[in-house]
């Protein structure tokens, strides 16, 4: 197969969260805010919001690479970056030892669901996970990203575009190899 005629490999970046809980916002906003930038070829921007069981569904259609956006609490300084490479064995629970709850998807549970669709229909699931978490200030009831959360979203933005970018052109060289 040519590089002219290899498919496209699909990333799809998602942003997790709950808009009227303060910083759990974050990966939403960061989705809306990388929904306006130029993305490569075969990169989809989506606001998956609090629908995680839509999420594991949709990655069944065959992505390469998945970037979750959401926040994540690791006890660092509110408004820090993680980048978790969430592939990595060991990285995440069993799927067996995360409770699946429809209201309350967090991204374990999103790919821990995943995990179990996948045994169940012989579907891949991405061959790299990542997420960009952001420690948040608040998950209190209100609607707004707390001040550090919102000056950590254009970071996030360009790590992200520089994730999808990065793995845009390693796949087009992978390919013109072939």
């Amino acid at each position: 197969m040519s590089a002219a005629t290899a498919p496209c490999p699909r990333t799809l970046v998602a942003g997790a969260g709950n808009i009227f809980l303060g910083d759990d916002g974050f990966g939403v906003e960061a989705a809306r805010l990388l929904s306006g930038q130029d993305l490569p070829p075969g990169v989809e921007v989506a606001d998956i919001g609090i629908r995680g069981v839509h999420l594991a569904y949709q990655l069944l259609d065959g992505y390469d690479t998945l970037v979750l956006l959401d926040a994540t609490a690791r006890g660092g300084k509110p408004g820090t970056l993680y980048l978790i490479d969430a592939a990595r064995p060991g990285s995440r629970p069993p799927p067996q030892s995360v409770p699946l709850d429809g209201h309350r998807m967090t991204p374990d549970a999103v790919l821990a669901l995943l995990d179990t669709l996948c045994a169940g229909t012989g579907a891949s699931p991405p061959r790299r996970t990542l997420v960009v978490g952001c420690e948040p200030a608040t998950v209190e009831e209100g609607i707004g990203l707390s001040p550090p959360v919102a000056a950590a979203l254009p970071e996030a933005v360009r790590l992200v575009l520089g994730l999808v970018r990065e793995s845009a052109a390693a796949e087009e060289g992978d390919q013109a190899v072939v």
